[in-house]
Order: C-alpha cells, then structure tokens, then sequence
C-alpha cells in the first residue's frame, strides 16, 4: 500500500512538470495570445522584400502587441509581397498614413512588423491597404554583407593603402 501511495506521488510530479514545461514552449513561442479573424479588422501591406517574416508574426506599435500576420502572398503584377494583418479591436484608432516596417527581435531572432503612427485623422479601417511607399522592407543580413564587399573590392588596394596611411 505505502509503495503506491509512492508512484501516485512521483507520478502527479511528473505529470506536473510536463504541464509546467507546456505551458512554458505555449508561452514562449507566442501562442498563447490568439488573435482569432472575429476579433480584429483586416489590413493589408504592400512589402518589396518581406524577409523571414512568417505567419502568425507579431505586429507592434510602440512595443505593445497590436496584432498578428494572418497571410503573406506574392501580388502577381508588381511582384511585391503582400502581408495580411489582423489587427486587434481594441486598436481602432491607428492613423491611416502609419508607416510599417519589418524589424528583427534582436540580432539572430524572429521578424515582426512594427507600425508607426502617422498623423492622420482618419483611422485604419477593415480592408485598408498601407502603400509600398509607406513601408520599410526587411534587412536582409546576406545582402548587407554582398554590398560591403561589393564596395570594398570596387576601391581596389591601394585606394584601402592610401586611406591607412
């Protein structure tokens, strides 16, 4: 009897941690927070370069979540990508002329979009779009890196001599 009580024991111990460590990959990742398509209003942004940004991607306004990325699609007559968003109701008063950008959650982390308001009195609205104008695209590490080199070698050596000396 005293040897069951002891394996019911350990296995509720062992239940709860795999419970704990769940919960804690759920709240990691991210989804934990749901914006489902009945909560908030559509908006879509026209990127020339989207990145490694993917579905479900947070969305941000001064750092606070404000909603997720529901779709990304390739526009086949400009051939930009175009990024669904759901935007939380709790937001709807985000001017119209924002300005959205793709960022990096620190050197080596995830893209997300984060909008900055403009100063229109207008809101953003179910199926408004943000213009290519008012978008910056993701930083692309590999193309930083192709450009530098680019400039390094068109200068030649002994413009990099003359430059040291």
């Amino acid at each position: 009897m005293k040897i069951r009580v002891v394996e019911v024991t350990v296995g509720a111990f062992v239940l709860a941690g795999i419970l704990s460590l769940a919960m804690l990959a759920l709240k990691v990742s991210g989804l934990h927070t749901v914006f489902q398509d009945d909560h908030g209003y559509h908006v879509r942004v026209e990127f020339s370069n989207v990145g490694g940004l993917k579905i479900r991607s947070k969305v941000t306004m001064g750092g606070v979540l404000v909603g997720r990325v529901s779709d990304i699609s390739l526009d086949p007559e400009s051939f930009n990508a175009t990024v669904s968003l759901v935007i939380d109701n709790r937001f709807p008063n985000i001017p119209s002329d924002s300005r959205a950008s793709i960022l990096t959650a620190g050197l080596l982390g995830d893209n997300y979009i984060s909008l900055a308001p403009g100063f229109s009195d207008t809101p953003l609205k179910e199926g408004d779009r943000i213009v290519l104008e008012n978008t910056d695209s993701a930083m692309i590490l590999e193309q930083l890196v192709e450009k530098f080199l680019g400039q390094k070698a068109s200068e030649g050596p002994d413009e990099n001599h003359e430059k040291k000396k």
